[in-house]
């Protein structure tokens, strides 16, 4: 016999932790089971002929919000094909509603519940031995042999220790997020999250966990994302592991962390702060600033202590921080939420993530649906369509403005040029309302657009709302634009070149036969020099908030900020 787990990821760049965690528990099947993973962009016509040539005995599919109605299909034409295939679920998306799952796909034979590392060995026990009947195994919803549907409990927790460590060879993951767990549950009980339902938080042995990092860090992963949902819940795990890190830092590898930071210790901050720019990411999710809706959704965030942790590490200059912010909640409305954008963006996160509630089956939130007022999508991912307080069409504004945010503030590219001018408004809320008016208005929502053209229609936004500083704010633009790319083809916006041929001559035929600012280029012709940096005037210093004065930049571009990318800039003399 042979057993297929399937994975069906939103990107290729990432990996399905919990199909592999199932297929190492299962140790004495290792041989009989294989996995299988796939993306939602690829054709299901392409992963039909895939698993029919595998042929397999049995098949499953982990389940998401990403990725449901895509598995559901596969299931339908799946069954059409391979008529003997045993058909089995798991994953979250399945484990709070699997009657209902069983009842609209009478081709699945069941689904496991929560997590499945003992349950699915036990099945394939089942299957392979014969040694027990499968509508027996807890942790199971089955259809027996008269075709009713049998609901079992759920298992007891397990101890995480024992889930076997999933990576040996990692050319199977090359080019792929490495998503790693020592920790399961969460001590919190937001209202909108599944992670709430698990009871009991338990930890990965510590001396497991050093060796696993080690694991990462001799094979030089460039990205570890830690799928904790709540890292720094307890101080003394969050410690070892980071100190770990920063004493054995490869120079290379990144590790991304879900903490709350109004939870961080002084000594944890201090940790963080002598970490290399880049060792570690933080994830950091506020959701809303308004004490009503925290309390609402059951949440335990304290605003000002976030703040001020956040913003101790922001001076720091070596983390990369994502704050994340939620529409839909209760008690929150259109000016309410926009005061919470304006309190995260006030701290100048790398990334201010606006997301969308998503009404999940199983959580407080959807059995409270009808209380709030909860409009939502009828299939995954759920999401928000109004609620008591949140009319459709202020969701719509939102997700405009969502969409703003993501091309001229996370993108990173417009970096200098979005701080400044956001400054001209009452509000940064109203600065991003403003400008998702200007789309809205110029039919300009729903293209495709170059870097360039993002450039020039934020030059247009700024002609037409008539901002004093034009010249400034092109400048900014143009010094935002070789920050991030030596481009090779001036953009029009830029007008002419600055700096004149003659000078750019002299400037790198100086430093080739002396460096004086490019030292680390020592041995290079100017030829190469002048491929791997560029040289601009302004008429303004544009890095000091405009003030005058006329100033020259040499922009480096082999020496880049870890945590943004931007090119090193120096200001020099011709």
């Amino acid at each position: 016999m042979k057993t297929i787990l399937a994975a069906i990821n939103a990107k290729y760049i990432h990996s399905n932790l919990a199909v592999y965690s199932l297929r190492a528990y299962a140790e004495e099947y290792l041989s009989q089971t294989e996995i299988a993973e796939y993306t939602i962009n690829q054709e299901i016509g392409e992963i039909l002929m895939d698993l029919y040539e595998r042929n397999p005995d049995i098949l499953c599919f982990s389940c998401y919000i990403w990725n449901l109605d895509y598995v559901e299909r596969i299931v339908r034409e799946i069954h059409k094909v391979l008529p003997d295939t045993i058909l089995w679920l798991g994953g979250p998306e399945v484990s709070y509603d699997a009657e209902e799952v069983l009842i609209r796909l009478p081709e699945v034979s069941g689904v496991m519940k929560g997590e499945g590392e003992e349950t699915f060995r036990e099945l394939l026990d089942c299957y392979y031995k014969g040694t027990a009947d499968v509508e027996e195994i807890n942790g199971v919803t089955v259809r027996t042999k008269n075709g009713d549907i049998h609901e079992n409990p759920w298992r007891e927790i397990m101890d995480l220790s024992k889930v076997p460590f999933v990576y040996g060879d990692m050319s199977l993951f090359a080019h792929k997020i490495i998503y790693y767990e020592t920790s399961r549950g969460c001590p919190f009980r937001c209202s909108y999250c599944l992670s709430s339902i698990d009871k009991c938080l338990r930890f990965r042995d510590l001396d497991l966990v050093k060796k696993e990092l080690q694991f990462f860090l001799d094979q030089k992963v460039e990205q570890v994302k830690f799928v904790d949902r709540t890292f720094n819940c307890r101080h003394d795990h969050a410690v070892a592991i980071w100190r770990y890190i920063l004493e054995h830092d490869n120079q290379i590898t990144n590790f991304h962390f879900e903490i709350s930071a109004d939870l961080l210790s002084d000594e944890e901050i201090e940790l963080i702060g002598k970490m290399r720019p880049g060792l570690i990411q933080l994830e950091i999710g506020v959701q809303s600033t308004n004490p009503n809706t925290i309390r609402e959704i059951k949440r335990t965030m304290d605003f000002g202590k976030l703040k001020e942790k956040v913003m101790k590490i922001e001076a720091g200059g070596n983390v990369h921080q994502h704050l994340d912010l939620i529409a839909g909640l209760p008690c929150e409305d259109y000016e309410s939420f926009g005061k919470s954008f304006n309190d995260v963006y006030s701290l100048f996160p790398e990334q201010l993530q606006l997301g969308f509630l998503k009404v999940l089956k199983g959580s407080y939130m959807y059995e409270h649906r009808l209380e709030y007022g909860l409009l939502y999508q009828s299939r995954p991912p759920y999401e928000v369509l109004a609620t008591k307080w949140l009319p459709y069409g202020d969701v719509i504004r939102l997700k405009k403005i969502e969409e703003m945010v993501e091309v001229y503030y996370n993108s990173g590219q417009f970096a200098h040029t979005i701080r400044s001018l956001a400054r001209e408004w009452e509000t940064p809320f109203a600065f991003f309302e403003d400008l998702a008016g200007f789309y809205d208005a110029e039919g300009l929502f729903g293209r495709n657009y170059t870097r360039i053209a993002r450039y020039e229609l934020l030059l247009e936004f700024m002609q037409k709302q008539r901002i004093q500083k034009e010249t400034y704010f092109r400048e900014l633009l143009i010094y935002d634009l070789y920050l991030r790319e030596n481009v090779k083809s001036r953009p029009g916006f830029a007008g002419e070149e600055t700096v004149s041929k003659e000078e750019k001559k002299d400037f790198y035929d100086r430093e080739e036969k002396e460096p004086k600012y490019l030292t680390a280029y020592r041995g290079y012709d100017s030829r190469k020099m002048r491929k791997l940096t560029h040289v601009e005037r302004f008429s303004f210093h544009v890095a000091e908030d405009g003030k005058a004065g006329e100033t020259v930049l040499l922009f480096d571009y082999q020496n880049r900020n870890p945590l943004n990318y931007e090119a090193s800039v120096y200001e020099i003399i011709l």
